[in-house]
């Protein structure tokens, strides 16, 4: 990947790299006060709520990190493209699984002011139960034979 260039993207992305259970704190020196974040699932904020949201989301999970893949960057946006790496418990059994993603970030006063999070929510979930999950790679297979 080319030199990131954005002070901010900078923080994001060395905050990201390490993001843990024991380091939620540093979320504060990325994301605004004023944040939104979506994601599939949500719709968040302020930076209190994020951050409760991500204390919840941490003490349910057995581990997470995130792969930056590509990214394009302006002074005020960026895209970022990435992977997850993350087990949960009650998804095949606590098996890492891996999703692909991508995020939309807006910057003020270089933090984060808006995150936007793009992924496949019935990859992430459904296809980590038992019986759905076999259900619906089935069915992802027999199209893909089309």
């Amino acid at each position: 990947m080319d030199a990131v260039n954005n002070p901010a993207l900078i923080k994001f992305f060395d905050v990201y790299a390490q993001l843990g259970k024991e380091n939620l704190a540093q979320l504060a020196d990325v994301y605004h006060h004023s944040v939104i974040f979506e994601d599939p699932a949500h719709k968040i904020e302020g930076f209190t709520a994020l951050e409760a949201y991500f204390f919840n989301l941490y003490q349910n999970i057995n581990s997470c990190r995130f792969v930056i893949n590509s990214y394009v960057e302006d002074d005020h946006e960026a895209f970022v493209q990435w992977t997850m790496h993350f087990s949960h418990p009650r998804l095949q059994n606590g098996k890492e699984r891996s999703l692909e993603g991508c995020t939309q970030l807006k910057f003020e006063q270089e933090k984060v002011i808006y995150h936007r999070d793009y992924f496949d929510m019935g990859e992430m979930i459904y296809e980590g139960l038992p019986m759905f999950g076999r259900v619906i790679r089935h069915i992802k297979a027999r199209l893909g034979q089309s």
